[in-house]
């Protein structure tokens, strides 16, 4: 009877957890998603991203990742991070108008960035990887949409290249995407730091001469008084008669 009992048990449980996976669609995990990190930015200065990759099979390793930068939002200055095991290669493309990166005006910009795993450096099933980039100086727009191509080692490629939609739900192969906010403006009427630092008064300058001055002549009317009080007592010595022995 308990064997039975048991055995119902189990068989109740495994019909309750097929039908919440019909029902709510959570037979898996989650769907992970290539990433940017930090998320947010600041227009016209400079930033250190990572593009994070999760692996996605159970089975196949990802071997290459492509970023393409937005055409409408180019970069001057595009660096990355050696990442070891990989070798990475860039794609540039005319700009026009022409992008100022320190009063040079520069007519190309990264298009395109290729990352390849060497051997077996490719991100195994269950692990993450993350590829550094530094660029700037950063667009003035709302934000910067990567359209990401992740391909694994069976040939299967993952395609992150939807566009999000403000208010609407987050598409099923979202693009990451770098928000940017305006850069903070300098506060009106500051003083500069020399004007910040006062300059004394000229009446503090008078004053404080004047002090000195008296000091001066107090000092003077001394030393002269001293010199009359010796020389009284050195004239009244000599007038003085030596007393015998």
């Amino acid at each position: 009877m308990t064997r039975f009992r048991r055995t119902a048990t189990a068989a109740a449980a495994l019909a309750f957890t097929a039908a919440a996976t019909a029902v709510l669609g959570f037979a898996g995990p989650a769907s992970a998603h290539v990433t940017v990190n930090p998320k947010e930015a600041t227009q016209g200065g400079y930033a250190r991203v990572a593009f994070r990759v999760p692996n996605e099979s159970d089975t196949a390793s990802t071997t290459k990742l492509e970023v393409v930068l937005p055409e409408n939002a180019p970069v001057g200055s595009v660096s990355t991070m050696p990442v070891p095991g990989w070798t990475v290669t860039t794609e540039k493309r005319k700009v026009d108008p022409p992008i100022e990166v320190h009063g040079s005006q520069l007519t190309e910009a990264v298009s395109k960035i290729t990352w390849t795993a060497s051997g077996d450096a490719g991100v195994k099933p269950g692990q993450f990887q993350e590829f550094p980039v530094s660029m700037g100086p950063l667009p003035q727009v709302d934000s910067m949409v990567f359209k990401t191509l992740q391909t694994y080692s069976d040939g299967n490629i993952s395609r992150w290249i939807d566009d999000p939609a403000p208010g609407a739900e987050e598409p099923e192969h979202p693009a990451p995407v770098l928000t940017l906010a305006a850069a903070a403006a300098a506060p009106s009427g500051s003083a500069s730091p020399a004007a910040a630092v006062a300059s004394p008064d000229d009446d503090d300058d008078d004053d404080g001469n004047g002090l000195a001055v008296g000091l001066g002549v107090a000092g003077l009317v001394a030393g002269l008084a001293g010199l009359v009080l010796g020389g009284l007592a050195f004239t009244r010595t000599r007038r003085e008669p030596i007393a015998k022995a």
